[in-house]
């Protein structure tokens, strides 16, 4: 592809075969479309719906349990005699807990891929073009490279072009390119083949906006050859990597998997050997598989990544898909855009000098009548100005010439009465060729005051005495390095106005002999509380890292203020970035914290490059150039503000406010989400394999089965389901933000949970094949025991009391699992849904077994007040167990801190 914006416009017209002043004939604009296609995106072929339910079910635990349901509903047909349609309830709940987390899988899915839809609408639907020599409208779809395109203030640009004439033209490129400010063209502009996007003043690029003037200009790439075509490629071929937790996920339901698979041999083997029946085994394999896999687990992990989303949303962060609730909380690296995330999006007048002061000073500062009047002459000196849109006020105008008014509006200036007392009678307007621009105002005693503001080494002020000449040089050169935009304010006073019938001798008879009489400093200036975020951030063991379109200079002066860099990390700008190769970016890539000048190439890699470091990248952009970053990141962050559609449908979670310090807010959201995961985990898995082990044991020893899968659908679903719930709105230790995140590779058992869990799990197990066994074979009243075997002793009894222990046992664990304190030490406002649900689910386990008719189609029987009390003693066992563990190990954690302490006492 040529480099359109190192050539000539002659050459580029030879190059592209096309004429000045008549364009293209129709027939080689016919003959070019054949050639290059329409001007619009391709489209990516949308995967059926079909397609996309058999990838959900294709993981190795949902298989489980669909086997389950085929095994089940088998089951229930062949003993419809005997239960009816009762044998159709454990079939049916597990195949809608399937189809219910399915759905859920496929509707975020959905919703996701909207980006390239909302990149197809930037591109207005008709555009002007001449062709034979004639001005005509046609369908933007149908430019072709070398047509001769018009553009005038409010077009959308409708293809990639070379300026080759224009006048007071300037485009919005913040979607494109990151800069807040138009880009002024100049079609006389030779560049550098690699110069930056924001640097090719003579091109004008597909879907920007043309905010003033008038140009003709000779499209150079069309489709998916322009700059917004290459983004919609990355759209495209840009894919999501999993999430933590999807990961942490995948592993935990290939465990579980695996330890159902195993259990399920081990129980065919002893069983055939046995010589048992083969439906009997069918029904053991079905209670193994409803034993292994925690059926609500994705449905309460789903609830509470939407609790924490409901939270976000309180603090202006609108989560879009909901896996990145938790990935937040693992968010190691924030890579921000400066402008509006990090400053707010509002140029500021920083710093002043008048000629004669010592020193320049701040915009505080400036109290003097001097100083108010000189700022007074700026103002008269602009053309921003205040519109109605509805009921409010809002200010009108080029980025700079707001800055001026808002100043003045806080110093106290009234804007009508000066142009009522100074009225304009002349105007030069600015142009990017000029860089100037002059005003004549009518003063109150009849003279004519001139004033002209503009780029230092343009205003033609008097230059005589080469020492004030050389002491503004450094003073202007102090602003600069500070990254301030420097405009330069001279005027003079002249008794009455020249000659007008020669506009040039007019003007250049204003614009001359003036008298200097200051430098104004002006900037984006950093978001108040975006310090603070940062350094919070850091304690959090998160970096920030800023990557912007703007100039080196200016984003290094913001992250040297917003603290982000630090004395080993560098500045590294777009054109040095891509002499790096990937290898080398990623052996460099934590050095730099200050990105500059970058386009959406080096986003992505920048993305990627972290990524290879084993980091988990959080994106913000608000921009078109920012979508593909946006979607290669692990949290794609789009600002709601100022953030085009494009970047919004892009991201996984949008800013409300724009402010950085929404993020770390919702960093600190995600990880008290983890937290709760991981307690989730620890409540279903010490429940579930305490199920599974009771099952291998009751058939090893000859017991029988302690539970039937029914009994443990309503433990696993109900008894486990409600609590479960609850843990969604505990709220973590404080000191959340005061660790460092969490690996990406990191399990979920990580800090000696694991051993925790098979503590408990083997108490549990131990308490419900007691209750099973003095059920089953014990006789309360004497104290017998009956022959030990499967077809002996009171198996219904012997299962309600075990079903009876599993539930209330379950139950009672969900306080052991909220916090390494003492269940004694948490309050209970601390989570009230949590005490409700669980006292009503350890009323309702009861209610199971005690009501008549219901227990019996249930499967089990009435107990005595005996086995009611020994349930409930053998209930208190796990907790009380865990209790003792919890002081046990508190203890040995501050011995071994308080002998830390003594040892750095005594170095």
């Amino acid at each position: 592809m040529a480099n359109w914006h190192s050539m000539e416009s002659d050459a580029v017209l030879r190059e592209q075969a096309t004429d000045a002043k008549n364009g293209l004939t129709a027939a080689e604009a016919e003959k070019r479309r054949a050639q290059y296609g329409l001007n619009k995106f391709a489209e990516k072929k949308k995967e059926k719906l079909i397609f996309q339910i058999l990838r959900q079910i294709k993981d190795i635990a949902v298989i489980i349990l669909l086997i389950a349901v085929g095994l089940s509903l088998a089951l229930a047909i062949v003993e419809w005699h005997e239960y009816g349609a009762m044998g159709l309830v454990e079939p049916v709940v597990i195949f809608i807990i399937v189809a219910m987390n399915t759905t859920l899988a496929i509707t975020q899915e959905r919703g996701a891929e909207r980006a390239l839809e909302a990149l197809a609408v930037l591109n207005s639907p008709h555009c002007y073009v001449i062709r034979d020599g004639v001005k005509m409208q046609v369908d933007t779809t149908e430019i072709v490279p070398g047509d001769l395109i018009v553009l005038k203030t409010g077009d959308l640009v409708p293809a990639d072009a070379r300026v080759i004439e224009c006048e007071s033209f300037a485009v919005d490129e913040a979607s494109l390119t990151g800069e807040s400010e138009p880009s002024s063209k100049n079609p006389d502009l030779l560049l550098q083949p690699d110069a930056p996007l924001g640097d090719r003043k003579n091109m004008v690029f597909s879907g920007c906006l043309v905010v003033s003037g008038h140009a003709r200009v000779i499209a150079a790439s069309t489709g998916m050859n322009t700059q917004m075509g290459k983004i919609a490629s990355y759209l495209q071929t840009t894919k999501k990597r999993k999430t933590p937790l999807q990961m942490r996920l995948d592993k935990l339901g290939k465990a579980i998997s695996a330890i159902a698979v195993a259990s399920a041999i081990v129980l065919f083997g002893i069983g055939l050997l046995q010589r048992q029946e083969v439906l009997h085994l069918m029904l053991l394999t079905v209670t193994l598989a409803v034993a292994a896999v925690p059926e609500a687990l994705m449905l309460i992990v789903t609830l509470m990544l939407t609790h924490g989303v409901k939270k976000m949303v309180k603090k202006n962060a609108l989560i879009r898909k909901l896996q990145a609730v938790e990935t937040l909380g693992s968010t190691s690296i924030i890579c921000s855009d400066k402008t509006g995330t990090l400053t707010q999006n509002k140029m500021s007048i920083r710093r002043l000098w008048l000629s004669g002061d010592e020193k320049p000073i701040t915009d505080t500062e400036a109290t003097s009548d001097e100083h108010l009047w000189f700022l007074k002459e700026f103002l008269l000196c602009s053309n921003a100005t205040f519109e109605h849109d509805g009921d409010k006020e809002v200010l009108i105008g080029d980025p700079t010439e707001k800055a001026i008014m808002r100043i003045n509006l806080e110093k106290g200036a009234d804007r009508k009465e000066l142009d009522t007392q100074y009225g304009r009678v002349a105007e030069i307007p600015f142009s990017s060729a000029r860089k100037m621009m002059t005003v004549v105002v009518k003063k109150p005693d009849g003279k004519y005051l001139v004033i002209t503001k503009g780029a230092f080494d343009r205003i033609p002020f008097n230059k005589k005495d080469a020492n004030f000449v050389q002491r503004l040089e450094e003073v202007h050169n102090t602003f600069a390095e500070d990254a301030l935009r420097v405009l330069t304010l001279a005027s003079k006073e002249i008794d009455k106005l020249p000659a007008q019938g020669n506009r040039e001798a007019f003007e250049k008879a204003l614009e001359s002999d003036l008298t200097f009489q200051g430098f104004i400093g002006i900037i984006d200036p950093p978001r108040p509380e975006a310090a603070a975020s940062i350094a919070r951030a850091k304690s959090a063991g998160i970096r920030t890292i800023m990557i912007t379109g703007d100039h080196a200079a200016t984003a290094t002066a913001i992250a040297r203020e917003l603290g982000i860099i630090a004395a080993k990390e560098g500045v590294i700008t777009g054109q040095e970035l891509e002499k790096l190769t990937d290898v080398e970016l990623a052996n460099s890539i934590e050095f730099y914290s200050v990105y500059a000048r970058v386009t959406p190439e080096d986003k992505i890699r920048i993305v990627q490059a972290w990524q290879m470091k084993g980091a988990i990248c959080a994106m913000t952009g608000d921009g078109v150039n920012d979508a593909p970053a946006l979607k290669a990141a692990d949290v794609g962050v789009a600002m709601g503000i100022n953030g085009t559609e494009v970047a919004k449908s892009a991201s996984d979670m949008v800013l409300t406010d724009d402010n950085f310090t929404t993020i770390v807010d919702a960093v600190t959201e995600g990880r008290n989400v983890f937290s709760n995961i991981r307690k989730l985990i620890y409540f279903l898995l010490v429940c579930n394999i305490s199920e599974i082990l009771i099952m291998l044991f009751g058939q090893v020893s000859g017991w029988g089965i302690p539970v039937t899968p029914m009994m443990l659908l309503l433990v696993n679903v109900i008894a486990d389901g409600i609590p479960g719930m609850a843990l969604a709105r505990e709220q973590s230790d404080k000191r959340i933000m005061n660790r460092k995140p969490f690996d990406r590779n990191e399990s979920f058992f990580s800090g000696g949970l694991m051993q925790v869990i098979i503590r408990q799990t083997i108490v549990c197990s131990i308490v419900v094949l007691v209750a099973f066994f003095i059920g089953k074979f014990v006789d309360i009243q004497t104290g017998e025991v009956a022959h030990i075997a499967a077809d002996s002793g009171n198996q219904t009894l012997g299962q309600t009391m075990a079903f009876l222990v599993l539930a209330w046992t379950s139950i009672l664990h969900v306080f052991t699992v909220r916090s390494r304190r003492s269940i004694f030490r948490r309050s209970l406002k601390d989570n009230h849904f949590l005490w409700i649900g669980t006292l009503a689910m350890f009323v309702l386990m009861a209610l199971l077994v005690a009501i008549p008719g219901i227990n019996t189609a249930l499967k089990m029987t009435d107990m005595s007040i005996y086995h009611w009390l020994i349930a409930l003693g053998l209930t208190l066992v796990p907790t009380l167990f865990a209790e003792y563990n919890k002081l046990w190990d508190n203890y040995k954690l501050k011995s071994i801190e308080k002998n830390r302490v003594e040892q750095q006492k005594i170095s």
